[in-house]
């Protein structure tokens, strides 16, 4: 008797979170366009930055995980440079630049990028499912940017900051996957998120002087995207990277220009074209079956679920007293 392979129950809690973090990350579109209307690049992405890292410095004080161990920092400090600081800054600056169309085919090549890049430095396989998932997932990503793209403008300055922004997104997914294997998703998040604060501090001026006359509602929109599609949804994107590869990761992301289209409908009265619509669909095909796997690898994944359900980071938190000392007890 045969059963349609379904995934190991350990692995539903990093479906979830995979699923919190594209949802809260389509919905960050909606806020952008609020607050990037008032508020530069660079303030922008520090004050999203401060929000999340005050948001996340208060939870890992009541959880006292206390500072990650040394193994994890190379990992904590490339990605929050790459991912939290340059990926922030220059896609809103290259947003400002391009149409939105535009935007969304170019940083759409980070998840490429990811899976190429974790092939080359993390030795990760790339299964056939995940190549033809990602494919299909970026011809959509392509027909949604085309159906966007009729009434904007692009320029070159643009279009290579969306680029520099996809590379430093890759980037910074490709470094945090080691550093979760030391660390707990809400150190490697908070930490990281605290670098790329850092990294934007000389943006503060702008930052002071712009919150000083901007409308409540921008900035309450700049909170918004600090506490929950940064501090959350990093967090949620961190526990479930832990627990699968990054280009597994990388083309669940392609979730996003759908939701986007739709939320951009049920929040804005924006009713999308019916190539938009095609897109969005072809978006959300090419993740399922990019996450989809084998008979042969579902029964793998089964007979290994006891040991799979210990993400990499925890593992030394399963022997007595260890990790206690080396983590500060951390714990997802």
């Amino acid at each position: 008797m045969t059963h349609s392979p379904r995934p190991a129950r350990s692995q539903w809690p990093a479906l979830a979170a995979a699923g919190i973090t594209v949802v809260l990350w389509a919905s960050a579109f909606v806020s952008i366009r609020s607050a990037g209307e008032v508020y530069s690049p660079g303030a922008l992405a520090l004050g999203r930055l401060l929000a999340g890292s005050l948001a996340l410095g208060s939870v890992l004080l009541v959880r006292r995980e206390g500072l990650p161990p040394r193994a994890a920092w190379p990992g904590i400090a490339i990605s929050g440079l790459l991912w939290f600081g340059v990926y922030m800054v220059v896609l809103n600056w290259g947003e400002q630049e391009v149409d939105a169309g535009t935007a969304a085919m170019v940083v759409n090549i980070g998840p490429i990028l990811i899976a190429l890049l974790g092939a080359r430095l993390l030795g990760e396989a790339l299964p056939p499912r995940l190549l033809a998932g990602m494919a299909v997932s970026f011809a959509g990503a392509v027909t949604v940017g085309l159906s966007m793209s009729g009434e904007g403008s692009a320029s070159t300055l643009g279009v290579l900051l969306c680029l520099l922004a996809a590379v430093g997104y890759a980037g910074g997914v490709v470094a945090q996957k080691p550093a979760l294997a030391h660390a707990s998703a809400l150190q490697v998040t908070t930490f990281g998120c605290l670098v790329g604060a850092v990294a934007c501090l000389p943006f503060v001026g702008q930052l002071v002087s712009q919150a000083e006359r901007a409308p409540l509602s921008a900035t309450l929109n700049m909170v918004y995207l600090g506490v929950f599609p940064t501090a959350l949804a990093f967090t949620t994107w961190a526990y479930a990277l832990a627990r699968t590869t990054a280009g597994r990761m990388g083309a669940t992301t392609y979730a996003v220009p759908a939701l986007v289209v739709l939320m951009s409908w049920l929040a804005l009265d924006e009713v999308p074209a019916g190539l938009t619509l095609a897109g969005g669909t072809l978006c959300l095909a090419g993740v399922a079956v990019s996450r989809s796997r084998s008979r042969r690898s579902a029964s793998r994944d089964a007979a290994a679920a006891p040991d799979a359900a210990v993400a990499p980071g925890d593992a030394a938190r399963c022997a007595p007293d260890a990790g206690a000392s080396e983590a500060g007890g951390r714990r997802d």
